[in-house]
Formats: C-alpha cells, sequence, structure tokens
C-alpha cells in the first residue's frame, strides 16, 4: 500500500438476520443455557433467564409494544442497566419499533430534548436510577412532548408481561436492513445527534467483534458498559446471544463487583473504557480474585494508554484487544487482533472490520493521503448508520455522497492497513500557528508513577491562540509535584509540547460510556473551579 486505504477481510461472512431472529436462533439451539444474569452485589437478588425464558419473555413485550404503537414508531427506554433493559431491547426489534435510548443520568430539560428530538411515542422508564428520580422527570415533561402518548413505568413490568402473553397481536415482517435504535451522541462534543441504526449492522459488528477476540461459544460474559451506549446493548448484548453465551449484567459499574462477577462466574472477558479497567486494577480485590478465567481483555471509546496495555496482559495473562469507532458505525470501524504483536495493540487500533473499509483523507481537501501522514479518519460499509435522525443537514456534513464516514478522529494507516490514533480535529492544539496533538503528551504523563489518569486540553490564550493544559488524577497515595512533572515531560518530549498549565482534579467529567468529556473540562476550568497545581 502507498495510500491510507484498506479493505477489511471477507470472512467471517455478513449474517442477513434481525435482532429478533438472533434471539429465536439462541433461544431454539440452546433453550436451557443461562441467558442472562442480573449481576446485583447481593448474589441472593441475582435473577436469571434462559434463552428460551428470554425469548418468550421477549415475544409477549412485543405482542404488548404491538397494541398500542405501530411499526417503525419510536419508543424511548430509560433505565440503568436491568434485565428488562435487555428484553426491551429484542422485544421492540420483534415488533418494528425503533428503540430510543436515554441515559440515566440525565435530567428533565435532556430527557424532554431526545423524546422531542426523536417525536418518541412512548417511553418506558424506570422509577429511579442512582438516586434520580426518573419517573418524576418524564411526569415533568410529559406534556412537552407533543407526540408522546405513552408513559410505563417498569414497575409495571409483570402487568405488561401478561397483556402481552394474552394478547394475540400479530408481529410485523422486519427485515435486516431496517431501523431498529437512536442513539444520542452528545459524546465529547456537547451536542447531541441521534445516529439512527439498524439490524444489520449492530449485529454484524456485534458477531465480527466476538469473532476477533476469539471468545467462541458458551461461557460467561460480564457487560460493565451502559446499555444505551452502543457497546452496551450492542457488542456485548448481541454478541453474548451470537455466541450463545451467559450476559452477566451489573446495573452500574462497581470495580469491586466486576471482579466478583468474574470470579463468580468464570467469566471470559474483562470489558472496560480505560477508566474502568483503571479503576478496577486500583481496586484491593484486583490481587485478591481469582481471574483467570480471562480468556481476553478488551477496550475502546477511548485511547488506551500504552502501560495500561502491558500492565494488564502481564498482569492477567490474557491477550488484550483495542476497538475503535463511533456510535456512528455500529459502533467499530477497526479493531486489533488477539495474536497482534504487543507494538501494534499498543500502538494501534487495528485493521479495519471485515466487510468494510476505511481511508485517511487531508481533512481540507478530501484527498486519500499517503501511508503515514495524518489526516481524518473515513470509513465505509454496511456498519454505517442510517442518518442522523431528522437531522439532514449534519447527516450530510457526516456521510459523504459515496458513503464515507467521516468521523473527525485523527490518523494515520500503515502498509498494512493498521490504523493508529491521534486524536480529534476538535481536540488539536493549535499553539501559535503550530499543531500539537493532545495523545502523546497524555502517554508520556500516563507513565509517570504519580498520574492515575490524564486529559491534555487546548486552553484559550490571548498570547498564543491556545496553551495546553494538563489535567491530572493522582494514582492511589501519591501526590502530584508540578516541577518534577514538567522536568519529566522536558526529558519526555519537546519544549513547544510541554504544558505550561497544570491542574489537579479528584474525577473527571465523563460521557456516559465513559469517555472524558475534554469541552466540559475547558467550561469548568474558565468558570474557575480548577485551581492551578502548586
Amino acid at each position: 500500500m502507498k495510500e491510507s486505504h484498506a479493505l477489511g477481510p471477507t470472512d467471517p461472512p455478513l449474517r442477513d438476520i434481525t435482532l429478533g431472529e438472533l434471539l429465536a436462533e439462541a433461544a431454539s439451539q440452546r433453550p436451557d443455557r443461562p441467558a442472562l444474569i442480573a449481576g446485583a452485589p447481593d448474589p441472593g437478588g441475582r435473577r436469571q433467564w434462559t434463552y428460551a425464558e428470554l425469548y418468550a419473555d421477549a415475544l409477549a413485550v412485543a405482542r404488548a409494544l404491538a397494541e398500542e404503537f405501530e411499526q417503525g414508531e419510536r419508543v424511548a427506554v430509560w433505565a440503568g442497566n436491568v434485565p428488562e433493559w435487555v428484553i426491551l431491547e429484542f422485544a421492540a426489534a420483534l415488533a418494528g419499533l425503533v428503540l430510543v435510548t436515554v441515559n440515566p443520568s440525565f435530567q428533565a430539560r435532556e430527557l424532554r430534548y431526545v423524546l422531542t428530538q426523536s417525536r418518541a411515542s412512548g417511553l418506558l422508564v424506570q422509577r429511579d436510577c442512582r438516586g434520580n428520580p426518573l419517573l418524576e422527570h418524564a411526569g415533568r415533561v410529559r406534556g412537552e412532548c407533543p407526540e408522546l402518548r405513552s408513559v410505563t413505568c417498569l414497575d409495571d413490568w409483570d402487568a405488561l408481561l401478561a397483556r402481552g402473553r394474552a394478547s394475540r397481536a400479530a408481529l410485523p415482517s422486519v427485515r435486516p436492513g431496517d431501523p431498529v435504535m437512536i442513539q444520542y451522541t452528545s459524546g465529547t462534543t456537547g451536542f447531541p445527534k441521534g445516529a439512527l441504526l439498524h439490524h444489520r449492522g449492530l449485529i454484524n459488528v456485534a458477531l465480527h467483534s466476538a469473532d476477533r477476540q476469539g471468545l467462541g461459544e458458551g461461557g460467561a460474559l460480564v457487560n460493565p458498559m451502559p446499555l444505551f451506549h452502543t457497546s452496551g446493548c450492542g457488542l456485548l448484548v448481541l454478541g453474548a446471544v451470537g455466541a450463545r453465551a451467559t450476559l452477566i449484567l451489573p446495573e452500574q459499574f462497581e470495580p469491586g463487583l466486576m471482579l466478583e462477577l468474574i470470579e463468580t462466574y468464570r467469566a471470559k472477558n474483562l470489558m472496560g473504557v480505560p477508566t474502568m479497567l483503571v479503576a478496577m486494577l486500583e481496586h484491593p480485590d484486583f490481587k485478591r480474585r481469582d481471574l483467570s478465567s480471562i480468556a481476553v481483555i478488551g477496550s475502546g471509546a477511548a485511547t488506551v494508554p500504552t502501560a495500561l496495555v502491558q500492565r494488564l496482559e502481564r498482569e492477567l495473562d490474557a491477550p488484550f484487544v483495542i476497538a475503535f469507532g463511533q456510535t456512528e458505525c455500529s459502533p467499530t470501524a477497526t479493531n486489533t487482533l488477539p495474536g497482534d504483536s504487543i507494538e501494534d495493540k499498543a500502538n494501534t487500533v487495528g485493521p479495519p472490520m471485515p466487510h468494510t473499509e476505511a481511508k485517511i483523507v487531508d481533512p481540507e481537501t478530501g484527498a486519500t493521503v499517503p501511508v503515514g501522514t495524518l489526516g481524518e479518519f473515513c470509513t465505509r460499509g454496511y456498519h454505517v448508520m442510517l442518518e442522523y435522525f431528522d437531522m439532514p443537514e449534519a447527516t450530510e456534513q457526516t456521510i459523504d455522497a459515496d458513503g464515507w464516514l467521516h468521523t473527525g478522529d485523527l490518523c494515520t494507516m500503515d502498509e498494512r492497513g493498521y490504523c493508529s490514533v491521534e486524536g480529534r480535529l476538535k481536540d488539536m492544539i493549535i499553539r501559535g500557528g503550530e499543531n500539537i496533538y493532545p495523545r502523546e503528551i497524555e502517554e508520556a504523563l500516563f507513565r509517570h508513577p504519580s498520574v492515575g489518569e490524564v486529559a491534555v486540553v487546548g486552553l484559550p490564550d490571548a498570547r498564543w491562540g491556545e496553551e495546553i493544559g494538563a489535567f491530572l488524577r493522582p494514582a492511589p497515595g501519591a501526590e502530584l509535584d508540578r516541577e518534577a512533572l514538567f522536568a519529566y515531560l522536558r526529558r519526555e518530549l519537546s519544549a513547544q509540547k510541554t504544558p505550561r498549565l497544570w491542574f489537579a482534579v479528584e474525577a473527571f467529567p465523563l460521557t456516559g460510556s465513559g469517555k472524558i468529556q475534554k469541552f466540559r473540562l475547558r467550561e469548568l476550568w474558565q468558570a474557575g473551579q480548577y485551581p492551578p497545581l502548586g
């Protein structure tokens, strides 16, 4: 290769099925195998379903929904990681509905935006989630959402099931290319857009990701990712069903509980965004738990520091794989393989997924750049979303006339098609006319023993346009020394890449999927909430 354009492999083949058909297959082939277990902190509260039971409940709820909603209507789910969420995912798909996923940390104003923008006809809502009174918020905004005609509390789940079991409602014909979900991608930029996803994209990305990780059939998988995000309800839920595995679903991420669930159920996977993996590594139970069942360690959604990859592989004796993509591509565009070298796992995000293609383009001209040249990552294939729901201009800006999804990520590609992520176009710092990429600085700082987590952000500056700001969370038991960190970086990087502004933080503002919200760091800094590190 001389140009940065690569095709993914043609194996394994694409599957042209729907979410409902995927679950029906699993129920037919492995009816008595445990499919879903609620990973409650109290083992006595761990409800579970076999594949036959999960499919039966999904069919019943689908019929109840079909009595109330027309095919193609949008129905929102607002809840934490509870088993009813998973059942609703399949039930809505069987009923030909589009499931609108809502972050359970949202407040009333944010809920109103999502319900109104998606033109949702129904809402199924948990009473409260981690102290957030979801049902109360829903009641407050219900009259302000013109197309919303139904609100159902998940406390009434048994009645919903009973109504569906007694129903004679016919379920519609659903096709793999039909829309099945709207996921809102406020991400790290703050402006919510609803990515309209289809059955084919979500299913095949999940199946091919599991295949690349070498997970095989059966066993148990623990899902720490939020269900309202494609990694939670797509990669892990659909990946588990495709593998006929048992999905363990903790209601929220808690590192000690995650470690206990992995040990108890002999889980094959340790999955999570870097913030989760760091929290598990730092937990006192990490050394005490038997984690020998882990066959693969997986991460994505954010840059994974090299030192973290090396430490996890060393301490768990399992291969690390890194996924890269975004919600708009269902959500994975590239993925490393377990057999890749440590250099590839630490420095790249792998080659394109099967049946997809990737290229790196000049952000100004759109031309494909030579191998090794930095540019914007673009991807094309079955996995690309249908559109941003009801946002034609935003869709046109993101998916070009040839079907390429422009991600806004700055990457390079080598001659094998392996891609490396340098940051986001919007994260790039322009200091005195010079382009500076935060990832290189973050990687260097993460290697320092006093640093637990780091985010490097461009901050407004009257003289330079932008100045480099380093926001640091100290490692457990460590203290941050600004002068020592400055001197350390000067030995690692050139002067213009060394931050002049340093801040200590107790915790980072995160998206629902665990990405650090750099725009919020910038806003909070401008509001004076981060005093300089002494």
